[in-house]
C-alpha cells in the first residue's frame, strides 16, 4: 500500500526507527536516508522523502541511534562509524519489504550523513547509487577551520579528562551543539547553525535536544570520509556543495570531489550550509530525485 507508514528495525540489538514511504505496490527503487549531526528526521527529511516518494521512489528515513525515536544510549552520542553500520542495517531491513527491490538501492546523506554515504559507497556494494549534500568531508581538517589553532589544545584536555572521569564510572560529558554566541562552547560554533537548529526544532522537532556527548566532538575530529571517496567508483556519486557553506567548508567537498572517480557528478547550490533545507530546497532536491531516478 502506496504511503508514508511507520517502521523499526534491529539494528543488531538497538531498536531504529523511523517512515517508509512506499512509491509503488511492486518492488522498485528506494532510497535509504539519515540526517547529520545531532538532527533528527522531522528536520526537513520528509520533505526530501516526498519528493522522492513523489517520483516513484521508495524512501526509507530513519533516527540515528540515540536520537529522536531510536533507542541507544548514551543519548545524544554520534559515533560516525557506528552510523555507518546502521545505514547498513537499514539497507538490509529494506530489502525485507515487498516494495523494495534490493537490487536497486541507493543512499542520500547531508552534513555528517553526507560523509557517512561517500565512506558507504566505497564499502557496501549493494549500493548503486550515492547522493551527498553539504558532506563533512574531513572531521580533522573541518575542526581545523572551525576551531581556532590557540583553542584546540583545550579541547584535548578536556577529551582526556572525559575519558578519565568515564572510565571512573561517571556519565559522560555533554556540550551544547549550537550556541546564540558562536565564541562560546559548542561542538557547531557558526552563527548559522545556532539560527537553523533552534529554528527548525521550534517549528518541526520538539524531539531535537541541543547538546550531545563530548566525546561526539573527539570521534567527529577523528571521521575522514574523504580517504574513502576515490573508491566509491563505479558506482554514480552525485555531490551537492553549498557554495558559501563555512560549516562543512566547500572548498574542503570540492576537494574530495576531485578525488571521486567517474561516474560523478557536481552541482553547486547557492547560499549557505542550511539553506538546501528551506530557501534552496528544490535546487538541492530536484537533481538528488534525478540522479536516483537516472540509476535506480
Amino acid at each position: 500500500m502506496t504511503g508514508r507508514r511507520d517502521i523499526e528495525f534491529n539494528a543488531e540489538g538497538v531498536t531504529l526507527r523511523g517512515w517508509f514511504y512506499a512509491a509503488t505496490d511492486n518492488p522498485g527503487p528506494t532510497v535509504v536516508m539519515a540526517h547529520g549531526f545531532s538532527a533528527v528526521k522531522e528536520m526537513y527529511l520528509d520533505a526530501f522523502a516526498e519528493v522522492f516518494a513523489a517520483a516513484g521512489l521508495n524512501a526509507l528515513v530513519f533516527d540515528n541511534r540515540n536520537y529522536g525515536a531510536s533507542d541507544g544510549e548514551p543519548r545524544c552520542e554520534t559515533d560516525p562509524w557506528q552510523q555507518v553500520r546502521d545505514y547498513r542495517h537499514a539497507i538490509t531491513y529494506a530489502g525485507t519489504l515487498p516494495e523494495v527491490d534490493a537490487n536497486r538501492v541507493g543512499v542520500w546523506g547531508s552534513s555528517y550523513s553526507g560523509g557517512h554515504v561517500l565512506v558507504l559507497g566505497a564499502i557496501d556494494r549493494r549500493i548503486k547509487a550515492v547522493v551527498s549534500q553539504v558532506p563533512l568531508a574531513s572531521g580533522s581538517a573541518n575542526i581545523g577551520e572551525l576551531v581556532r589553532a590557540d583553542l584546540r589544545a583545550g579541547f584535548r584536555a578536556m577529551f582526556d579528562a572525559d575519558r578519565a572521569a568515564r572510565f571512573a564510572g561517571e556519565p559522560p560529558a555533554m556540550v551544547p551543539v549550537v550556541a546564540e554566541d558562536p565564541m562560546a562552547p559548542s561542538a557547531l560554533p557558526t552563527a548559522d547553525s545556532w539560527a537553523w537548529f533552534t529554528e527548525t526544532a521550534a517549528k518541526r522537532a520538539p524531539s531535537w535536544r541541543n547538546e550531545v556527548t563530548l566525546r561526539t566532538v573527539e570521534m567527529l575530529g577523528e571521521y575522514e570520509p574523504i580517504s574513502y571517496v576515490a573508491r566509491i567508483s563505479p558506482t554514480p556519486l552525485l555531490m551537492l556543495v553549498a557554495r558559501e557553506d563555512h560549516l562543512t567548508p566547500a572548498h574542503l567537498a570540492l576537494d574530495a570531489y576531485a578525488q571521486a572517480k567517474e561516474p560523478k557528478k557536481l552541482v553547486l547550490l547557492p547560499g549557505g550550509h542550511f539553506d538546501a533545507y528551506v530557501d534552496g530546497f528544490e535546487q538541492a532536491s530536484a537533481p538528488a530525485r534525478d540522479w536516483f531516478l537516472e540509476h535506480l
